[in-house]
């Protein structure tokens, strides 16, 4: 490739993130904010470097979080002349390609089955482990991720005890210490005797394999010879592990992340790794911060930058500059109603107007903090025949696996083509790398948002980056409301979020 087509990978791209792209040897960290083209810088980054001839593609890895990211990724590479060379995927189907090509090296056993939803194993290691079928589906789902958590924190079943007397913790569905561990210990031995794995036992396979087999390690981090992390403040102490192992002694490796997007802490989540990044990995080769918001109007990055400004934290994150006028009609309004009812109802009776006015309902967004508070904003929409789909919080975000679910997703996706997008009804957290012309959050009130009232602390604080990752889902018009009361008579009164 010559020169003139080298360099137009770079095109359009803004100081710091060319300083970011160009950066392509060593340990490079980018901080990158809401709406700042991380995406946009990282690919660009990829592709400059498989351009020059400084990286070899097939030895190229770039991991993100979700099968949506990583398609995104996968369809701008291919549209900046690398598709199909560069491996763009989830932690779980890296992985999961990865160990297949070494099973058979060294095992005699067939494959593991990966299971989609487990709940039929955790009912049976419930059975098991306490003698009763009497756990409602809450209670299976909250044991699940409880599961989870102690997986991706690297916590096996013999010490989970221990963990919980040092930190205070107490497992769900009112099981003390052992009880939950004689669950988790259950759920492991169902799954071993039929030959299956959750998808968390990828990576802890995988990580056995390159932590107990050197010929094989050595074929995988053979393979990885430039390494992107994408969302790097959600990764897990496991993955955290699995990108160690992949790497070795290699520093060719690239984080991308924002501390102040960090909201998957339940789920063992921690942007210590983000914020050490240095500490860790030496003198960096470069560390670029992006803070210019291409998405979102002034308004609403004024908005963001005041939700975090009173974080007890608030060095550790960026302040965004939107690189976006004003405009007319470009908006935060904030409205009071006297129920839940009339909330949803106002918000549909706004949307039915930006619809009149030539808006998509796809264009438009309603959050919530809960899942439950979405049934009555559906039920306003279609009673204004809005059409609208749902996101739902489904626990762990690394749920849907490229290569076994491969058919699936595509039949989805043709099916949703076909179907009139409408307005997407949504938790906070299944919004999260999306972006709206005009985003409503609804149940803006101490209680709700943040959840629980929570006392200053790291609760607060997870609240408070949920809030903000909320805010900076806005592209042109962003709305808060919250209603007095659930029902309009209640004696209860709400008031309004302390984040307002």
């Amino acid at each position: 490739m010559d020169t003139r087509d080298t360099q137009a990978k770079l095109q359009g791209l803004d100081d710091a993130q060319r300083a970011a792209a160009t950066a392509l040897d060593g340990p490079v960290r980018i901080i990158a904010g809401a709406g700042a083209g991380k995406t946009r810088t990282v690919t660009r980054r990829i592709a400059y470097a498989c351009a020059k001839g400084e990286w070899d593609p097939s030895r190229t890895l770039a991991v993100t979080f979700s099968v949506k990211a990583a398609d995104e990724m996968r369809q701008r590479l291919a549209s900046l002349g690398v598709a199909g060379q560069v491996t763009a995927a989830t932690f779980h189907s890296a992985a999961l390609h990865q160990l297949r090509k070494v099973w058979y090296d060294i095992s005699i056993a067939p494959f593991p089955h990966v299971i989609a939803d487990p709940q039929e194993i955790i009912a049976r290691a419930l059975k098991r482990a306490t003698g009763s079928d009497q756990y409602d589906g809450i209670a299976r789902r909250d044991l699940l991720a409880e599961i989870n958590w102690a997986k991706v924190s690297l916590i096996a079943p013999e010490d989970y005890q221990r963990v919980c007397a040092a930190t205070h913790r107490m497992p769900p569905a009112g099981l003390d210490p052992q009880r939950f561990t004689d669950v988790y210990t259950c759920y492991e031995q169902e799954k071993t005797s039929r030959g299956e794995m959750d998808f968390n036992d990828i990576l802890l396979l995988t990580c056995h394999v390159l932590g107990g087999f050197e010929e094989q390690a050595a074929q995988i981090q053979q393979s990885v010879g430039w390494l992107t992390v994408d969302e790097y403040q959600d990764v897990s102490p496991l993955q955290h592990r699995l990108m160690d192992l992949w790497l070795g002694d290699n520093r060719n490796v690239c984080v991308v992340g924002d501390p102040a997007q960090t909201i998957y802490s339940f789920a063992g989540a921690s942007s210590y790794d983000l914020l050490n990044f240095a500490g860790e990995f030496g003198d960096l080769r470069a560390d670029i911060n992006l803070n210019t918001d291409y998405r979102s109007t002034p308004q609403v990055v004024s908005m963001a930058n005041r939700v975090l400004a009173s974080a007890p934290d608030r060095d550790q994150y960026l302040r965004l500059v939107s690189a976006r006028d004003k405009g007319e009609g470009m908006r935060v309004v904030k409205t009071a109603y006297d129920s839940d009812a009339e909330e949803a109802q106002g918000v549909a009776g706004r949307i039915a107007q930006f619809v009149a006015q030539g808006a998509k309902p796809s264009q438009c967004a309603v959050l919530t903090r809960l899942n439950a508070q979405q049934q009555v904003v559906c039920k306003a929409l279609k009673s204004q025949g809005i059409a609208y789909r749902t996101r739902h919080d489904v626990g762990v975000q690394d749920t849907v696996l490229q290569d076994d679910n491969e058919s699936r997703r595509e039949a989805m996706e043709i099916l949703a083509s076909r179907r009139e997008p409408g307005v997407t009804v949504s938790s906070i957290h299944a919004a999260k790398g999306l972006e709206f012309k005009h985003v409503f959050i609804i149940g803006c009130s101490e209680g709700l948002l943040p959840y629980g009232s929570p006392a200053p602390g790291d609760a607060l604080e997870e609240e408070r980056r949920l809030f903000y990752v909320a805010v900076t889902r806005a592209e042109d018009s962003l709305h808060l409301s919250y209603a007095r009361s659930k029902d309009g008579v209640s004696t209860f009164s709400r008031t309004p979020s302390r984040f307002w």
